[in-house]
């Protein structure tokens, strides 16, 4: 994994050190909670409901033990004993001390983690494939492409005030594990006919109040134009993105509103004046960049014999564990969602017993994946009733993930200020509701997501089954949504009508199962029924 040069240390340091004067100088009163928002948004502090939130960068979501076990460090020193992780590859902490944060980033800076553009109008944390470097569909590693975007992006001085937040995500496979076309740009590494790596570019997706699917604007973009093209495309965003509307400044509104094809005459006028920039670096760059996520010293020898007599292992074996492009090796995801917890949330013990398992099982590598779990993307299989029976032990071994309990959630208004609605209860009553592993894997590949507010933070317009909560004259109420996907047949979800309470959007889940089991055909997915059936079946049985 990608270790900090001089440069890195340098401006984390500064960062920390300029930030320490600005906290004190909030706490002694010489400057108004107005003055110092700005200054702490771009250390990645929120003032939430409660308390302030402290958002952790994990760049492409990838970080090793010793990265790991510093988190629970915080979570316990500072916070309440549990941190968040979220669907930015990112970590949470939702108790923390104004007083705390300039030490909290400076335990951080040791370990080479920081809260660098985790918030604001800037580019905010990369994300990539959590199976990156070990999955066998992928062209390449997509890291080193999306190490040379952070290293970019950061503290850009022509992106630093966008009109809005701007999301990447990088990919290298057809798969899309990471939501690529829900981003603001969306990038799949791929490979020409002539052998040549180069990236498709989507731009102008995302969810919120006005949720898109980012149009496809070019084909191949080789490497030696990669930086030009991507600063070409922020620049016409930057030029021409609305700055009078909160609600219209995504650059999704832009590609909207003009066209895809009028912004891509846009890029490609922009591209030719960067180009003369000489921005790009050579081949030479990437390769180094690239050296630092070199494969680890697999064993040839590792088998691929596995004990399956164990049932409840066979199980999390069958739902948590993926192929490996080694023999003899599986990737595995530690589900953070166990029936009745919160979607997404360790605690300190927990986030020390997968560092330590990381170090032991998967050449000290872990992931942090956009649906809220954590993955360790190197395991050889010899190990895996090992590493089951320990993560049992820890509480981390729930055989459920993309089943329907495998639910993204936001925090909601449990913690969030612009929250309407609570997210967390309701992922907690439909968890228990479906809690039978066996009923859940017969429903099969179910992506529930809940939102608490418009902002779509839980994704829950590439749900399978979505819900979003709203406030309805005072009152918590949950709209339902059916047929969304994130994956590479993405899809935005559809209303099926009034809104329900929190027990009836629990209900209304389970009817809308109901049917699919009732009319699916062989190898269909919730999602492929819906498609094939449409609204109306779902419809007369939720509200008939």
């Amino acid at each position: 994994m990608y270790k900090y040069d001089e440069y890195d240390h340098s401006i984390v340091a500064s960062r920390v050190e300029e930030f320490r004067d600005q906290v004190q100088r909030r706490l002694a009163g010489q400057i108004t909670e107005d003055q110092f928002k700005p200054l702490r948004l771009m250390n990645g502090l929120y003032l939430q409901l409660h308390a302030y939130m402290l958002r952790v960068a994990v760049p492409y979501g990838t970080l090793d033990g010793r990265q790991m076990r510093m988190l629970g460090h915080i979570a316990r020193k500072y916070d309440r004993g549990y941190g968040h992780f979220t669907t930015r590859q990112n970590i949470q902490y939702n108790w923390i001390k104004l007083a705390d944060a300039p030490d909290i980033l400076a335990d951080l800076a040791t370990v080479e983690m920081h809260a660098i553009q985790t918030s604001g109008n800037c580019i905010r944390n990369i994300s990539s494939d959590q199976f990156a470097g070990a999955a066998a569909d992928e062209v390449a590693d997509p890291r080193p492409w999306a190490e040379l975007l952070r290293q970019w992006s950061t503290f850009h001085p022509e992106f630093s005030y966008l009109p809005r937040k701007f999301k990447i995500a990088v990919i290298a496979a057809d798969e899309d594990r990471a939501a690529m076309r829900l981003h603001d740009i969306g990038l799949q590494i791929v490979e020409s006919e002539a052998g040549e790596l180069g990236a498709a570019v989507y731009v102008g997706g995302g969810m919120g109040r006005t949720p898109m699917i980012a149009p496809l604007i070019k084909e191949f973009v080789p490497f030696d134009d990669f930086l030009s093209y991507l600063e070409a495309c922020l620049r016409v965003y930057n030029r021409y993105g609305r700055r009078d509307n909160i609600y219209k400044a995504r650059i999704k509104i832009l590609v909207h509103e003009i066209g895809a094809d009028q912004y891509r005459d846009e890029v490609e006028a922009e591209f030719a004046e960067v180009k003369k920039l000489g921005i790009d670096p050579p081949q030479a760059e990437l390769d180094r960049i690239a050296a630092y996520f070199a494969p680890p010293a697999f064993d040839p020898a590792a088998s691929d014999a596995i004990d399956r007599s164990d049932p409840d292992f066979a199980v999390w074996l069958d739902q948590n564990v993926a192929a490996h492009k080694r023999p003899g090796y599986a990737i595995v995801t530690i589900s953070l969602k166990p029936v009745g917890g919160i979607p997404g949330d360790a605690t300190a013990d927990q986030i020390d017993v997968m560092a330590d398992l990381a170090e032991r099982y998967s050449f000290d590598e872990l992931r942090v994946t956009h649906a809220q779990n954590i993955v360790l993307p190197h395991v050889r299989k010899a190990d895996l009733p090992a590493l089951w029976q320990a993560l049992v032990e820890a509480g981390l071994a729930e055989p459920n993930l993309d089943l329907i309990s495998d639910i993204i959630a936001c925090p909601g208004l449990d913690y969030c200020s612009l929250a309407n609605a609570r997210s967390i209860p309701v992922a907690q009553k439909i968890a228990t509701r479906f809690a039978d592993i066996g009923r859940q894997r017969e429903l099969g590949e179910l992506k529930l997501k809940i939102s608490g507010c418009i902002n779509a933070c839980g994704h829950h317009h590439a749900g399978h089954i979505g819900i979003l909560g709203v406030d309805r004259k005072g009152t918590e109420n949950y709209q339902l949504l059916l047929g969304g996907s994130g994956a590479e047949d993405v899809s935005l979800g559809t209303i099926t009508g009034p809104g329900f309470s929190e027990d009836g959007i629990v209900d209304a889940v389970e009817k809308a199962t109901d049917v699919y089991l009732r009319e699916r055909e062989d190898g269909e997915r919730f999602l492929d029924t819906y498609r094939r059936i449409g609204m109306a079946p779902f419809k007369e049985a939720i509200y008939g």
